[in-house]
């Protein structure tokens, strides 16, 4: 017995090392998968951002180029525009484009006009980097701290030309950078810009602006501190990814993927950090499921291995019991060995009730496909029934022309038989055949046909006019297009079974795409959300009809074929299935 603990000891713990093993593997690749999967969203949100920021600071470089040249700013160079005028035409730009401010001044430096009235605040302007680039004939862009607003600002900045080329003025717009970042402040992950001076000047949390970055160092420091401790920051690699951990604020991740890219047309870096939470808590559950199997599986083997130490055990202190025992024992014995059979007998009935569990899964799962199959070669049976039928009846006539091309309708519809076998399984394995140019009023047509007999043994009245909308080219399969609308007129003539009146109206609508409506005057659908799903069905329970494949095996191949297919009431009364496919093009299979 003692041997038998430390053996099973022994076995629990290389299970759980397994185990251990197992999960830390299951979830280093669900963690490694999602991580790839979260840096590509994540970069694209980035590369997003960035665009963003771009393009609405070039609407005002744009605007500076475009305005630089009105009339009214060049006469204030030659004193022919009043500066009142000037100010009046740039104040009512900046308040449409939402500038900070508008500035145009000589090519000395002097300020003629501003859409705000703070000349005075402009004095240094020939000093600027953009205004000082803008005297060379080049576009100037500049981005600080304005001491003049006490805000952040990006200056873009224009020079306009005289009738000989030379730079008679400049016109500097001044954009607020809170106005920029108004509507982009908290949506989709942290997104911050870092400039040439290793501080954060536009971001979309705004707890970190003007967060720098200390030199050698990866993470950032709030302003006024030296020490990158003090913003609680790590940072490691992790299947090539650099990951961050940090405690800078609420809407902060406190582990987050951290991407960058540059942008030298802004002389910024955009920056990205990326929550990891989602990917660690799949990776958590891909382990914990694997986990969870595998234990399973421990636990019937530790089941096992104990039953089979039990019975190892109870036939050793058998055996000992026998040899000790004398003669004066032997009906003992024999009842000992009476016990032993039945127990014997009892596990091989328990392995026979274990086989035969088996063996009626198994038939199970084939009545399931038999059902399905019979539910799809209903249609094209029943056709060759009646061809069967006809030629029989013809043969009798001695109409032997007749009786040959039935035969031949016969051998048509078992290799459609055969094809809708082939596209059963293409189905079930999630496959199809080649789609082609198809006559959709002849597919219509032909289901039409399939359908007949049972039109006729139910009076069903049905309206469909192929010669009014002559041949139709759609995008799909000829067999499976017909396969559905046999379906659509199968279940429309399933629904009117209960009443007196009863008619099927089939149309079809050209337009950027083919509809083709299949409306019956039955009760409608009691649920229209849910006629598409699999065995789902409004039909007695237990018959062959009643399995809730068809509508569900119809979707699946409209959707293979690049089309859609939904059901709904009609405003009177009735279902209508409309079922959208594309028009054939010689490059739709391009």
């Amino acid at each position: 017995m003692t041997t038998w603990i430390r053996h099973r000891a022994a076995i629990l713990a290389v299970f759980l090392l397994i185990l251990l093993a197992v999960a830390t593997g299951v979830w280093n690749y669900g963690y490694s998968q999602a991580l790839d999967q979260l840096a590509r969203r994540g970069e694209a949100d980035l590369a997003l951002g960035a665009d963003r920021l771009i393009s609405q600071l070039k609407r005002y470089q744009e605007l500076a180029v475009l305005t630089s040249d009105n009339p009214t700013l060049v006469g204030l160079t030659n004193n022919t525009t009043s500066s009142a005028e000037g100010a009046k035409l740039l104040r009512e730009i900046a308040d449409k484009m939402t500038a900070r401010d508008m500035v145009f001044a000589a090519a000395d430096g002097t300020i003629l006009a501003t859409a705000q009235d703070q000349v005075a605040s402009f004095t240094s302007l020939r000093e600027t980097p953009y205004f000082a680039r803008a005297l060379h004939g080049a576009l100037g862009m500049h981005h600080t701290v304005d001491t003049h607003y006490n805000e952040r600002a990006f200056y873009f900045s224009a020079p306009s030309f005289d009738i000989t080329g030379q730079v008679i003025g400049v016109l500097t717009v001044v954009v607020d950078v809170e106005d920029v970042e108004e509507n982009w402040r908290g949506d989709g992950p942290t997104v911050f810009f870092i400039d040439d001076a290793n501080e954060v000047f536009i971001s979309n949390r705004s707890e970190l602006i003007f967060w720098r970055r200390p030199a050698g160092q990866a993470g950032l420091v709030p302003p006024q501190s030296t020490d990158i401790t003090h913003a609680a920051f790590s940072a490691y690699t992790q299947k090539g990814y650099d990951i961050w951990q940090l405690d800078w604020g609420p809407y902060i991740p406190k582990r987050g993927l951290h991407l960058v890219q540059d942008l030298p047309i802004i002389d910024m870096a955009a920056e990205a950090i990326v929550d990891v939470s989602p990917a660690r808590r799949i990776a958590a559950l891909q382990a914990g499921a694997i986990a969870a199997v595998v234990m399973v599986f421990g636990l019937i083997m530790l089941q096992v291995l104990e039953r089979r130490r039990v019975l190892s055990q109870a036939n050793t202190e058998l055996e000992q019991r026998v040899a000790l025992r004398t003669q004066a024992l032997s009906t003992t014995n024999e009842a000992l060995r009476h016990q032993i059979k039945e127990r014997e007998e009892a596990e091989a009935a328990l392995k026979q009730a274990q086989a035969d569990l088996v063996q009626a899964g198994k038939l199970s799962a084939l009545g399931q496909m038999s059902a399905g199959i019979s539910h799809e070669l209903n249609q094209p049976l029943q056709a060759i029934q009646t061809f069967a039928d006809n030629g029989t009846r013809f043969l009798e006539r001695d109409n032997v022309g007749k009786a040959g091309d039935n035969l031949i309708r016969i051998s048509q519809m078992a290799i459609r038989m055969a094809r809708i076998i082939k596209n059963l399984r293409a189905f079930a394995r999630n496959e199809s055949e080649p789609m082609g140019r198809v006559d959709l009023v002849a597919v219509i047509s032909q289901a039409v046909e399939l359908t007949e007999p049972r039109l006729k043994e139910h009076e069903v009245s049905l309206t469909w006019r192929p010669d009014a909308a002559g041949p139709v080219f759609a995008l799909g399969g000829e067999v499976r297009l017909t396969q559905v609308f046999v379906n659509l007129i199968n279940n429309a003539i399933d629904a009117m079974l209960a009443q007196e009146d009863r008619l099927i109206h089939i149309e079809i609508n050209t337009g950027r795409k083919l509809w083709v409506t299949v409306r019956d005057i039955g009760p409608g659908l009691a649920d229209p959300e849910r006629v598409f799903d699999p065995f789902y069905s409004t039909k007695s329970d237990g018959t062959a009809d009643g399995m809730g494949l068809g509508l569900s095996i119809s979707y699946g191949l409209v959707q293979s074929f690049g089309g859609n297919i939904r059901g709904s009431n009609a405003p009177d009364n009735g279902a209508v299935f409309t079922v959208e496919l594309n028009h054939w093009q010689e490059e739709s299979l391009a």
